[in-house]
């Protein structure tokens, strides 16, 4: 799949490295488990990913019918654990 197929629409990698202050940021396959903990009640939800955003060790996940955007970690499986969401993308990098 073309990378850009793999970049939030209007985004260019460039301006996810920029943003985020990463300059090894790259977009990771979404052929992984993604889950959500949900706080304070410790609920684990499945997220289906549509973008995953790798940030050398932390992730973030735009799920598939979802606006948010989900910060989380790389487990050593591959897969990742969400713990805190964001409304918006350029937000969530700054967040980093």
């Amino acid at each position: 799949m073309p990378q850009e197929q793999l970049l939030p629409a209007g985004w260019t990698l460039d301006e996810i490295r920029e943003v985020s202050g990463d300059r090894k940021a790259e977009p990771l396959s979404t052929d992984r488990v993604v889950t959500w903990l949900d706080r304070p009640e410790g609920n684990e939800q499945r997220l289906h990913p549509q973008i995953v955003l790798g940030f050398q060790g932390l992730c973030l996940v735009k799920p598939v019918d979802d606006e948010d955007w989900y910060m989380g970690h790389l487990e050593d499986d591959g897969s990742v654990c969400c713990w805190s969401a964001y409304g918006d993308l350029y937000e969530a990098l700054r967040g980093l």
